[in-house]
């Protein structure tokens, strides 16, 4: 019984082919894409404004330099909420549980913004590394710390993630069960356990939004020092 629980979030295939690669494309199909026409729908016009109040959000922190990375950024926490609200969905695979797919986007980009710290203010980039005012015996430990707390920020931007939507996933599929065993039995006790479990998932809808969020706006901090 317990192994059954994590095989949600086995990876599934069809005729020995992953379908991960669909489910990571779908979010892609699922937005409409603005007409060339001067009135767009209602959903589009929406769709543009809580996009422009979103980048407008996360922007406003940055310097001009930091702008660029708008699109990306914008376009990240789209897909992001799609795949972990779609992943709410009975009979459905959440990507965002793989910790490989977390840390291959959480390692490139925050490699980027380490990059471009160094490539155009180096000296500010290694000040991070030592606070100043820091006593002279403890300036080689300082370093140190620092430079392991910088590798780690990528450990802990895809770990994050993860273990969220896991635990989320889990705790779900635990209280569906016992609903469902405790049905027949005691049937008063598994309506309160299913009203316990509408809220949890409207809980995981938040979670699955704010994770999202929380991931993007991490990453618009290590751009800020950076740029």
């Amino acid at each position: 019984m317990m192994a059954s629980f994590f095989d949600q979030f086995a990876s599934p295939s069809y005729l020995g082919v992953p379908l991960i690669a669909i489910a990571i494309t779908l979010p892609w199909i699922l937005y409409p894409t603005p007409s060339p026409q001067w009135i767009n729908s209602r959903i589009t016009t929406i769709q543009g404004w809580l996009i422009n109040r979103f980048t407008n959000q996360l922007m406003m922190p940055l310097n001009v330099k930091g702008h660029k990375w708008a699109l990306l950024l914008a376009s990240l926490m789209m897909f992001l909420v799609t795949i972990n609200m779609l992943g709410l969905l009975p009979y459905t695979f959440t990507p965002t549980t793989q910790l490989s797919l977390n840390m291959g986007l959480a390692v490139p980009l925050w490699l980027a913004t380490v990059i471009i710290g160094m490539r155009n203010q180096p000296t500010i980039a290694l000040g991070h590394l030592l606070p100043e005012g820091t006593p002279i015996p403890l300036i080689p430990v300082l370093i140190i710390i620092e430079t392991i707390s910088l590798f780690i920020r990528p450990l802990a931007l895809g770990v994050r993630l993860t273990a969220n939507l896991t635990a989320g996933h889990l705790l779900i599929q635990l209280i569906a069960t016992a609903v469902f065993v405790l049905m027949p039995m005691m049937p008063t006790v598994a309506i309160l356990t299913a009203t316990v479990l509408f809220l949890l998932t409207l809980l995981e809808v938040a979670v699955a939004m704010i994770q999202a969020y929380v991931f993007v706006l991490l990453l618009s901090l290590y751009l800020q020092e950076n740029v």
